[in-house]
């Protein structure tokens, strides 16, 4: 390997973590000092991230790849217990990567309109990108579990000091309540995936945290009569996993901090939290779940296959109900995600994949939505879908985005919605027809609210009180845009992503023993 490529992951961890230090080192006063360090940073995240993307071994014999893994980088850390610093990368965890890369830097470009605190916004900000990028990148279950613990933490100050409270019409929301409710419910879903891996660490008897060390010891086991973890511990286990991961994946009924969360938030906050660190669940469940615990796997995946269902019907339906774009927005990321819950459930390799595309699509897309309806906020300051209208003949672009965001999420074909949606319906008609028919059923739903929405919304007549507002700056413009790339390209040429998908479905089939 390279020099680049030996350290390019760790510099995806280093890189945000160095810029939150001098962020928090620069003068209160260098406003835009701070913006313009936090947009070259997420440039050269982004660049990283697409260096993974591509020099990622496609190839089923590729060479360098150990256990599965590639661009591998091992450093001792605590020997006594055997926890490494060990970083490596396979198909799904390479896309999570470039998703990563993406939404972080379309984020800095848009935060550009933070005035409060800047520099302290983007140092959490950043403290928040290195935690996600650590727990993608992470194969020690030790590193993987304090990277997912630091992604979580940022969240509360971000939504408790930059958010907004939501009025209703009987009582007023405060920000820091979704604030809280976020991280309280997130923090007591880890606790269980802490128990899961200590319990794992023990049980395994093999002094070190590697994941993959322990997915050999897991493989060992089972009709093979080696060690491995037994059915009755992985039957015990699993849910654990499944629980404290799923909710961080919106996985009903654990959802409901997701949609006040992502209310609260500011626009950037809102990206992250439903374009990446939504997928941090799901990715989990794979990760830990599925390579750990495979029989627990089999054991429960139509308890998380029916969950996922319900997922997406009750997500569509609930976002039918709103009158707030950003809960219509959240109501849509627990109904989409459900998706993914299905297609990991499926345990075929069509409908993981679709899940994993599905992870990537969805990222993209609601990041490009929470940007839309931002930039829709700061110019009308609500959110009412009763009050908004005509907005098309004033806002064209941000139109057109919200078009574009819209149509990817009811699967329009030539959008990377498509794709992902057609290949996790696959996999779930293979495996269990009629939750395949309620998942179409979702989507249906999902054309109904949308296509409501942009009539009700930037169609029609507008209020002579919308007369003077004012469409995207070329800034927000150029940000909204480098989400809509991938879409586009996934949409239309599926095969590259495909291609980075399959090694890492190929590796968890194989601890399946598919």
């Amino acid at each position: 390997m390279s020099f680049f490529e030996r350290h390019v992951l760790e510099s995806l961890i280093y890189l945000p973590m160095l810029t939150a230090a001098v962020l928090v080192a620069l003068p209160f006063g260098w406003r835009a000092a701070a913006r313009w360090l936090s947009v070259a940073s997420g440039l050269a995240l982004l660049v990283g991230s697409l260096y993974v993307f591509f020099v990622f071994d496609r190839s089923p014999d590729a060479s360098g790849a150990v256990d599965g893994f590639q661009l591998v980088r091992v450093l001792p850390w605590f020997d006594q217990l055997g926890i490494d610093f060990r970083l490596g990368v396979d198909g799904v965890a390479t896309l999570m990567v470039l998703l990563t890369g993406i939404v972080a830097f379309a984020g800095t470009i848009i935060a550009a309109n933070v005035e409060r605190e800047t520099k302290s916004y983007y140092a959490l900000l950043f403290i928040l990108i290195a935690g996600v990028y650590g727990t993608f990148v992470s194969i020690d279950l030790f590193f993987f579990f304090f990277f997912y613990e630091l992604a979580i933490v940022p969240m509360y100050l971000l939504i408790g000091v930059w958010g907004s409270s939501t009025k209703f019409k009987t009582f007023d929301r405060p920000k820091e309540y979704g604030a809280m409710k976020l991280v309280l419910m997130i923090v007591a879903a880890s606790l269980l995936v802490w128990v899961a891996i200590i319990v794992m660490y023990n049980e395994a008897g093999l002094g070190t945290f590697s994941i993959p060390a322990l997915s050999e010891f897991a493989l060992s086991g089972g009709e093979g009569g080696g060690p491995g973890f037994s059915p009755e511990f992985q039957r015990i286990v699993f849910p654990l996993v499944m629980v404290g991961f799923g909710l961080l994946a919106g996985m009903w009924p654990l959802h409901t901090w997701s949609p006040d969360g992502h209310v609260a938030a500011p626009t950037t906050v809102s990206m992250l939290h439903a374009g990446v660190l939504m997928k941090l669940g799901a990715f989990g469940i794979i990760r830990v779940g599925m390579l750990l615990l495979p029989e627990g796997m089999r054991d429960w995946a139509m308890v998380l296959f029916i969950l996922g269902t319900v997922n997406v019907i009750y997500g569509a339906i609930s976002a039918m109900a709103q009158t707030d774009l950003k809960y219509v927005v959240g109501y849509s990321s627990v109904s989409h995600m459900g998706y993914v819950l299905m297609g990991i459930a499926t345990m075929d390799p069509v409908g993981i994949t679709g899940a994993s595309l599905q992870m990537f699509s969805h990222g993209v897309m609601t990041a490009l939505f929470f940007a839309v309806v931002g930039a829709i906020y700061e110019r009308t300051h609500t959110r009412d879908i009763l009050v908004l209208n005509g907005l098309a003949s004033r806002m064209g672009w941000i139109t057109a985005f919200f078009v574009i965001a819209g149509l990817t999420s009811l699967g329009l074909p030539g959008l990377s919605g498509f794709i992902a949606e057609l290949l996790v319906f696959v996999g779930a008609f293979r495996t269990v027809p009629v939750l395949g028919v309620l998942g179409v059923l979702g989507a249906l739903l999902t054309a109904v609210y949308i296509l409501r929405l942009v009539a009700r919304v930037f169609l029609g007549e507008r209020s002579s009180q919308w007369d003077g507002l004012s469409d995207l700056t070329a800034r927000e413009g150029f940000a909204m845009g480098v989400l809509v790339v991938p879409i586009v390209l996934v949409g239309v040429y599926p095969g590259p992503f495909l291609d980075v998908i399959k090694p890492g479905v190929d590796l968890v089939l194989l601890a399946l023993g598919e």
